[in-house]
């Protein structure tokens, strides 16, 4: 009689490896970095093109998002690294992002996901996850605010600012989030890439002129480079850590 095959077990937390390091960013030159850049301003799209049509718009099990996979593979090493209880994004869109931690939070067998937007044009159509709580409103109203602290309270954080790119909103989302990101925690700010870093030169003061605002005034923050070693990121200077 043939020796039976071993029973196929289920991916537990207990199967996670090993090789937590961090990283170091890469040395690039002068003439590197323009090769990066004129890649970004490529894989961003022009000024004029149609923004659906933009390279960056991906999905995750069928449920879009805009984001560089590059950024996804970073967001999977910290949170395989910080084992978050919650991870707080501001801006859901069609929820494809959402989906995409939860999914990590599964991997991991811990965590979950609170997503806010005033935007509900999409909400049929949201993706059903247990990890995943929706909430319908700004992310800087007092009120949501509060609601989000409750939430927190006493878990591990991770903080995603996905939501209005506006300099005034994001500068907001900052002052008012810090507060939930421990030592050693990260506060991501995407899109810090435009308003000409290097993409979207039209758009005005945005995310990356928040963040220089906010570390500005707030020592107890720092970009972290090791986050961008793969060269290309939506979020130039916007993984933030606090010390």
């Amino acid at each position: 009689m043939a020796d039976e095959e071993p029973e196929a077990k289920l991916w537990t937390q207990e199967n996670i490896g090993p090789d937590l390091k961090n990283f170091p960013p890469p040395k690039v030159d002068f003439f590197q970095q323009r090769i990066i850049r004129k890649f970004h301003e490529i894989y961003y799209g022009s000024e004029t093109d149609n923004p659906h049509t933009r390279t960056y718009r991906v999905s995750w099990m069928g449920y879009e998002m805009f984001k560089c996979p590059l950024d996804l593979w970073t967001y999977q090493e910290i949170i395989t690294k910080q084992k978050p209880d919650l991870i707080i994004e501001t801006g859901t869109y069609r929820g494809g992002s959402a989906l995409y931690l939860a999914s990590l939070c599964d991997l991991l067998g811990q965590g979950r996901v609170v997503t806010i937007d005033v935007d509900t044009s999409w909400t049929a159509l949201l993706p059903r996850h247990p990890r995943i709580t929706y909430l319908t409103g700004s992310s800087i109203d007092p009120a949501m605010f509060a609601q989000i602290a409750d939430l927190a309270a006493g878990e591990r954080t991770l903080v995603i600012l996905d939501s209005d790119h506006r300099y005034d909103h994001v500068l907001a989302e900052l002052r008012t989030y810090r507060s939930l990101v421990a030592s050693g925690g990260y506060m991501i700010v995407e899109d810090t890439n435009v308003n000409g870093h290097p993409a979207f030169k039209k758009f005005g003061p945005g995310p990356w002129e928040a963040v220089s605002t906010f570390l500005g005034e707030d020592p107890d923050f720092y970009s972290d480079k090791s986050c961008e070693r793969f060269l290309m990121t939506m979020n130039p200077n916007g993984f933030l850590r606090r010390r």
